[in-house]
């Protein structure tokens, strides 16, 4: 019993690798790596802001007390 329940999950595992490939069979990776590397460097962005914000945020509580 306890190897048709393996066998099932790697089927379904298999299945959806399958469909997967299939699905994304056609699309254009230099785009997806362009647009993959503007996400990052906009994150980043984000995130240096983020940080700044939390610091000043905290420097301006700190001063208050």
């Amino acid at each position: 019993m306890l190897k048709t329940d393996a066998a099932q999950s790697t089927s379904h595992f298999s299945n959806v690798l399958l469909t997967g490939t299939i699905l994304l069979a056609n699309v254009d990776v230099t785009g997806l790596v362009d647009y993959g590397l503007k996400a990052l460097l906009g994150g980043a962005i984000w995130l240096g802001y983020k940080l700044t914000a939390d610091y000043l945020d905290r420097k301006r509580k700190d001063k208050k007390q």
